[in-house]
């Protein structure tokens, strides 16, 4: 287990970053400049209103390549301009009722992306740290009330879960057949400020109460394990600094999620109304809508073990931050200074006043 600040692992480092035009990506674009790391993006454009683009998020790169994920030979050239010292690898369809609604494009952009990254690696003789974002829903989700585990059985009902776990078994047979230093990392729900994709819970809550409108919830009893968009990143770092390190032990699969159990969405609702004025919901169920779990929750007892990573911001303050986040930024907060801000917060370990 390393047992240097991150910052002093990574200051310097090449980082390949996948996706760094998505939410999550834009968020550790902004941590890896913070710890010192240089950053090199490899994306499609971001969408309409993206964080990336309201925080001004390309001059916290060293270069900006927009690739298309599913091109092979372009994944392999922004591997070779980047020469990086890790990859991470976030790009991907992430949301799960666009991937219903268009599977083969699904299975194309998260399988097959995912095995033109590792065959770059492969091809080019890239023998650093690969990390491999994928999410909590690859098991194979059988309604239980306990946590799911690293051991359980992957899986999928929908093209989201099914084409995510199938990237794990990609990851899985390069790291086995080739020595690839892969790890695959599975986080919970992530929230935090800047989220604008649609079918997602904050998002849909802050449009709805920008405009002063209560927001419609089809599934208010579905619980999920919930967790600030800093702590899943931090975690992904934690495990590619100790690949780097040499700590072949890391060299598989982790669950990030919180510590506590996870919450149901009209808890998370109740605690979010609190931060936003006049906020309400409704529940709305809604008829043919994409088959979801009812129950997701984490157990992650085996990234503690392996590395310094501990989740500081549970979920209270998960909602907090990220509702606070999106009320200064709607009274005209510049959102740079607003992440920022989150990420003083957080790499101090502190917690809302």
């Amino acid at each position: 287990m390393h047992s240097l600040p991150l910052d002093q692992r990574l200051r310097g480092r090449r980082v390949l970053l996948t996706g760094h035009t998505g939410f999550k990506g834009a968020w550790l674009t902004l941590l890896l400049r913070r710890l010192g790391a240089e950053v090199h993006g490899l994306a499609l454009g971001p969408e309409p209103g993206a964080l990336f683009t309201r925080a001004r998020l390309h001059d916290a790169l060293a270069s900006d390549a927009r690739v298309d994920i599913r091109d092979g030979t372009a994944v392999q050239a922004a591997l070779d301009a980047a020469a990086p010292d890790l990859v991470l690898h976030l790009a991907a369809e992430s949301l799960v009722r666009r991937a219903f609604h268009a599977p083969a494009a699904t299975f194309a952009t998260n399988v097959q992306g995912t095995v033109n990254v590792l065959e770059a690696a492969r091809t080019r003789g890239f023998r650093g740290p690969l990390v491999v974002v994928t999410t909590d829903k690859v098991y194979a989700n059988d309604g239980r009330d306990s946590a799911y585990e690293e051991h359980d059985r992957l899986g999928g009902d929908g093209a989201y879960a099914a084409s995510k776990a199938a990237s794990e078994l990609a990851a899985a047979a390069y790291r086995q057949s080739y020595g690839l230093r892969i790890a695959t990392v599975r986080a919970g729900n992530v929230i935090g400020g800047g989220d604008v994709c649609a079918d997602r819970l904050m998002p849909d809550c802050i449009r709805a109460w920008a405009h002063g409108d209560p927001v419609r919830i089809r599934r208010p009893q579905a619980t999920r394990p919930w967790q600030h968009v800093l702590e899943p990143l931090l975690g992904y770092l934690h495990v590619a600094v100790g690949i780097l390190d040499g700590d072949t032990t890391l060299l598989r699969g982790f669950n990030l999620g919180p510590i506590e159990p996870a919450w149901p969405v009209a808890r998370v609702l109740d605690e979010a109304v609190q931060h936003w004025p006049n906020a309400r919901w409704i529940g709305s169920p809604e008829p043919g809508a994409p088959p979801e779990a009812s129950k997701l929750d984490l157990q992650v007892q085996a990234v503690l073990d392996a590395t310094p990573w501990r989740p500081r911001w549970d979920t209270r303050e998960a909602i907090a931050r990220t509702v606070r986040w999106e009320r200064a930024v709607h009274d005209g907060l510049d959102p740079r200074v607003a992440c920022e801000r989150d990420l003083d917060a957080r790499l101090a370990g502190g917690r809302t006043e």
